[in-house]
């Protein structure tokens, strides 16, 4: 068993089909399904059960699945140690970004794109909790989050904070917690996650319960419901920088110390790519 026939295997565990498998990684099908073959021999178990043209992995196989993907992408970061000597000039930048979006985003890759032109940028948009747990499986290198998150093992470098706005699709000039608690709320994440849980907790602490009718964690579905008046919602004060438009209105929420801090993760003890530094310090440059 060695790196190659991993990587051949995650291809088919992934495609769930030999044909499809073969062609993502470019071979003809015979010796793709001999390699297969070969392995469960060596190995004297059966990785994949065969439904139709579909196949499943036994439980042996999510077994090797799982230590094959950890074991192919700790090589590749070996690789990108020891080959990385351009300065972070070339290679691939795998970027989160919460689903919250940050302001000035678009505006830093198109810097970092344009001092770094050979860097293939990967952008991937999710909810915070989800962000720092494909930074841990390095799918995403760094990712922009909404803090706090309660993750062991990773980096955090907090960046700003801003306060929550009450957005609705009438003009408002101050509002307090009790007369939001009295509208219809469409809560800008999921229960459970981020600013659900920022929400839900001051709420709590002047032990007002808020009316939500809906939970959305895609900002530009959730302006367009608010705007077409089906309920209002609260947001960090940059979201409107991002999908502010006409017919949408904000207001400071009176006697609610309600905050959003954004940060960036990366992975602690690990390698960083100079890719990764590099736009880590742009960033903190155009922050600050």
């Amino acid at each position: 068993m060695d790196i190659k026939q991993l990587r051949y295997f995650i291809a088919i565990a992934e495609e769930k089909n030999i044909t499809a498998a073969s062609t993502r990684l470019h071979m003809t099908q015979p010796p793709l399904s001999m390699q297969l073959k070969m392995l469960e021999e060596e190995l004297g178990v059966k990785l994949f059960e065969r439904n139709g043209k579909s196949m499943d992995l036994t439980d042996k196989g999510e077994l090797l699945y799982q230590r094959a993907l950890h074991l192919v992408n700790s090589v590749e970061e070996i690789k990108n140690e020891i080959h990385e000597t351009e300065e972070g000039t070339k290679g691939v930048l795998a970027v989160g970004i919460n689903t919250l979006s940050v302001s000035g985003f678009s505006d830093m890759l198109q810097t970092f794109h344009k001092k770094y032109p050979l860097v293939t940028l990967k952008i991937v948009q999710n909810d915070s909790y989800y962000l720092a747990e494909m930074v841990k499986t390095r799918a995403v290198e760094l990712a922009f989050v909404r803090l706090p998150l309660e993750h062991r093992g990773l980096i955090y470098e907090h960046l700003l904070s801003e306060p929550f706005v009450f957005v609705s699709n009438k003009t408002t000039n101050k509002v307090s917690l009790e007369e939001i608690s009295q509208m219809p709320l469409i809560i800008p994440s999921t229960e459970g996650l981020g600013s659900y849980n920022i929400i839900h907790e001051v709420f709590s602490r002047q032990k007002l319960q808020f009316t939500s009718i809906a939970e959305c964690s895609d900002m530009h579905v959730l302006m367009e419901m608010v705007k077409g008046g089906m309920g209002a919602t609260i947001v960090p004060k940059s979201v409107l920088d991002v999908y502010g438009e006409r017919n949408l209105y904000s207001a400071p929420i009176k006697d609610a110390n309600l905050y959003s801090s954004l940060g960036m993760i990366w992975l602690e003890h690990h390698y960083v790519s100079t890719a990764a530094k590099n736009f880590i310090e742009l960033v903190k440059g155009k922050i600050s």
